[in-house]
């Protein structure tokens, strides 16, 4: 790779982020903040009134100028791009662009979801074949390396968005269970990402020595990193909201289909344009059972996980469900 001969420090201390005050976004500024090893750099649009973290850095640029992002991105060791569902796909085709002009060794892609090297249900989810165009357009222009955060979907979130997401609707009790609900996906809280980010972008960039075997930043180049909060079916989702809302089963109404049932009406609503149906194909072809499919949403069980090596802490799922109940109430 172009940049393996051009290191002069072992490390990576400069970070721009995008989105740096959105869902995941923020998660990922205030462990990298933590860490006391990382400046940080928001990259936002000329118009944005987002309030950032005091230690922040912010440099505002105009999408339309290549030369405006490439400034903004210029000294950077990393570029973390996060980005909404809705954002124009080609703002991240500029920035990976920009990011190449600037000399930018490391790019995270805006992955944040499912295994990147599973083509199968990247294609079924629509959105895999679009990711993999922008990590093909960082490796041939050859100035930076990617790692996609492979981590599911958030936990919190994806329990707190209805009946298209985790299947509950927590006003009304009741529970859409796809299959017999026992079909595990990875899923990660949104703290559990950022101290993910945080601790992969905290390792020594090359080893030390040929003898030496600690993880390292090269060891990701053009890989993803996967890593998972908890390894779990709509079941034991369930029995932690059961828990945590101190009600019995009794008091929930269950409306059963299959997950691929699911997934063919959620394709036929978004075909109408309507995004909620986008939601539904997306976590309905995880749940996909594994003698339906070579692959679903538990890639851990496949590829492993990377928690271990970089020394993330064990959560606490009831705490979590907790938090995506109190979502639920605020949307």
């Amino acid at each position: 790779m172009a940049h393996e001969h051009t290191i002069t420090k072992n490390y990576t201390q400069n970070i721009a982020i995008v989105g740096a005050a959105g869902n995941i976004g923020k998660y990922i500024t205030e462990s990298l903040l933590k860490t006391g090893k990382h400046r940080v750099t928001a990259i936002t649009r000329e118009d944005s009134t987002n309030v950032l973290p005091a230690s922040v850095a912010s440099k505002k640029v105009n999408y339309d100028r290549l030369e405006s992002v490439t400034e903004a991105l210029k000294g950077q060791d990393v570029l973390i791009i996060t980005l909404s569902a809705m954002a124009p796909p080609d703002t991240q085709s500029k920035l990976i662009d920009a990011a190449a002009a600037a000399g930018v060794p490391w790019v995270l892609p805006n992955e944040f979801g499912g295994d990147p090297l599973d083509a199968e249900i990247g294609k079924d989810q629509i959105s895999g074949e679009m990711k993999t165009k922008f990590r093909d357009q960082i490796e041939r222009l050859g100035q930076s390396s990617w790692i996609g955060v492979a981590c599911g979907y958030w936990y919190e979130l994806s329990l707190s968005g209805g009946v298209n997401r985790f299947g509950f609707d927590f006003k009304n009790r009741s529970l859409t269970l796809l299959d017999n609900g026992r079909t595990k996906i990875n899923t990660s809280t949104m703290p559990h990402v950022g101290r993910a980010v945080a601790a992969l972008l905290s390792l020594k960039v090359l080893p030390d020595s040929k003898d030496d075997k600690s993880p390292t930043l090269a060891s990701f180049m053009n890989k993803p990193l996967y890593v998972s909060s908890f390894t779990i079916n709509q079941e034991d989702m369930l029995e932690s909201v059961l828990r945590v809302t101190g009600t019995k089963r009794s008091d929930w109404t269950m409306t059963h289909t299959t997950a691929k049932e699911y997934y063919q009406s959620g394709q036929e609503l978004f075909k109408k344009g309507d995004w909620m149906g986008f939601a539904r194909l997306l976590h309905a072809r995880s749940f996909f059972p594994e003698s339906d499919a070579k692959s679903n949403g538990n890639f851990g069980a496949v590829k492993g996980l990377h928690n271990d090596l970089l020394a993330l802490p064990q959560e606490d799922l009831d705490e979590f469900t907790k938090i995506g109940i109190e979502m639920s109430s605020e949307a």
